[in-house]
């Protein structure tokens, strides 16, 4: 028999989140549903177990992020401590002349710099050194050519001489 002779079928399936219109002879209907819904069935098989694996490695990755954030805060608090340890050997040791050697290694000095602004500087880190003691420590350093001073007595400023990166 001619195919064109056989009447055509139309069949509307739905299948789970799956909605599919179908056209085919009424003899090969069967044939093709089953086609149809095996290929469904196996798209949803292998469409859970990505949302499985997916789900698995999103747990993986929050785990593994709640460690580095666990390790990041262990790490600040330690970084902290070992600075406030420092700041306190520091500070309890620390002459006029040794600060002033820090400034100047810090490049402090690459500008000039008058008594006042060196006084309130070493004021703002917390080290609280009578005016006289830091001026004193300023001549010592323009006598051992570390710093220049230009100016006028009462008006001196201070600048750096040599370069930090030298051994003084």
């Amino acid at each position: 028999m001619n195919e064109s002779l056989h009447s055509e079928a139309k069949i509307k399936l739905k299948y789970h989140d799956w909605e599919v219109e179908i056209t085919c002879t009424e003899q090969k209907v069967k044939e093709v549903v089953e086609n149809v819904l095996s290929g469904m069935d196996s798209s949803i098989i292998i469409s859970s177990d990505l949302n499985t694996r997916i789900e698995e490695l999103q747990k993986r990755v929050n785990t593994l992020a709640n460690e580095v954030s666990s390790i990041h805060n262990t790490e600040k608090s330690l970084t902290n401590s070992v600075v406030l340890r420092t700041r306190m050997t520091q500070k309890a040791g620390m002459t006029c002349r040794a600060l002033l050697e820090v400034l100047w290694s810090e490049g402090y000095f690459g500008t000039e710099k008058q008594l006042g602004e060196v006084h309130l500087e070493m004021s703002r880190r917390g080290f609280n050194y009578d005016r006289t003691a830091v001026s004193h420590s300023l001549t010592d350093m323009v006598r051992e050519n570390i710093l220049a001073r230009n100016g006028t007595m009462r008006n001196y400023q201070y600048i750096q001489k040599r370069p930090s990166h030298e051994t003084s």
